[in-house]
């Protein structure tokens, strides 16, 4: 890959990191109540924001709905780097199963959050599809979950032959099995359109998206000061713990101030953000100036102030995991925040 696929992969790599974070932060803090409201509304804002546009994108218009929605969660978690399998049943029924690593709790995080994240995203995202496409037959059943000790997250769309009630949209049948799946059903992104550089680029964002409406949405949960100071600490842990893989990913060392400040800048421009080079490495550090700011696009200034309060301690705890630690410290004036990066100078002897 080139320099620029990396520093985007990277980017990718950090943000997931990010968001599984957060969720184990909060679970760990909050009840799992508190736990499962916050997926709600994530992923119900989720939906308004990304399901009718991208299922026109997707060419699954005219479609059978419950066949329609299932190929949907095929092809859009494909984008994100997500494994899912379509099982087709009949026009009427069309089944989903995440494969595995799952996405959103890679890795040990997934003995660490409740099953309330499960139904949070179940009732955000998959209960609400029919409403979407003004089907009120349309619903979706989960005969499997992924914290409760079964095969994973699994289900399938269905149309019924009749209209159903909000809390019959999403249903649970425990027990039920998939069809065999079939590789040559399984729907594809259209390769002329999803080439390797817009796919890196996708799954970038798809990352990043998460993080963004995760801050936003725990913030209408549990409030803006809270919400700081659980996502700050979180992002401060990941910079540290992540450090070493992305340097590695874009190059850069555990080195001196100048070598930190290539990796911020190599990994800023991997968002597709501009940085400059303010002030060249002195005895009292290097000055970069940070601004397009892919993380706020789009965002109010509340917003704005808010996530950047909280996505700029990944960066602080990066600088604080080199070897000779550094010091990270920033100014945000509107969209735009000068870097200042030097070196830790006290130690014990």
């Amino acid at each position: 890959m080139s320099q620029a696929t990396n520093a985007i992969a990277a980017q990718a790599h950090i943000h997931h990191a990010y968001f599984i974070g957060l969720q184990l932060m909060v679970s760990v803090n909050k009840k799992p109540e508190i736990v499962g409201d916050w997926m709600f509304r994530l992923f119900r804002r989720q939906h308004a924001k990304k399901f009718l546009s991208s299922f026109k994108k997707l060419g699954l218009d005219g479609l059978p709905d419950a066949v329609a929605c299932a190929r949907y969660h095929v092809m859009s978690n494909s984008i994100g780097g997500v494994a899912v399998e379509y099982m087709y049943e009949s026009d009427d029924k069309a089944w989903v199963r995440f494969r595995y690593p799952r996405w959103l709790y890679q890795g040990p995080a997934i003995c660490g959050v409740p099953v309330e994240v499960s139904r949070g995203f179940l009732n955000g995202w998959y209960a609400q599809n029919g409403v979407s496409l003004n089907n009120a037959r349309l619903g979706f059943v989960c005969v499997s979950e992924d914290m409760t000790g079964e095969f994973g997250f699994c289900g399938y769309f269905k149309e019924y032959d009749f209209d159903l009630e909000e809390g019959q949209r999403l249903q649970f049948a425990h027990g039920e099995l998939p069809p065999k799946f079939k590789p040559e059903e399984q729907p594809q992104l259209p390769s002329k359109d999803w080439n390797a550089a817009r796919l890196a680029k996708a799954n970038r964002n798809y990352a990043i998206e998460f993080v963004r409406n995760g801050i936003l949405e725990l913030a209408n949960v549990i409030g803006e000061k809270e919400t700081r100071e659980l996502a700050g600490k979180a992002a401060r842990l990941i910079g540290l713990q992540y450090l070493s893989e992305t340097t590695q990913m874009v190059g850069a060392t555990d080195g001196d101030v100048e070598g930190a400040a290539r990796y911020l800048s190599e990994m800023f421009q991997g968002m597709g953000d501009r940085i400059e080079l303010v002030k060249p490495g002195s005895g009292d550090g290097v000055e970069l100036s940070h601004s397009e700011l892919r993380i706020i696009s789009g965002l109010n200034t509340r917003e704005s102030e808010l996530i950047l309060n909280c996505w700029t301690q990944l960066w602080v705890g990066a600088m604080a995991s080199y070897q000779v630690l550094k010091k990270a410290t920033f100014n945000i004036d509107g969209g735009h925040i000068s870097w200042h990066i030097s070196d830790t100078v006290s130690y014990h002897q």
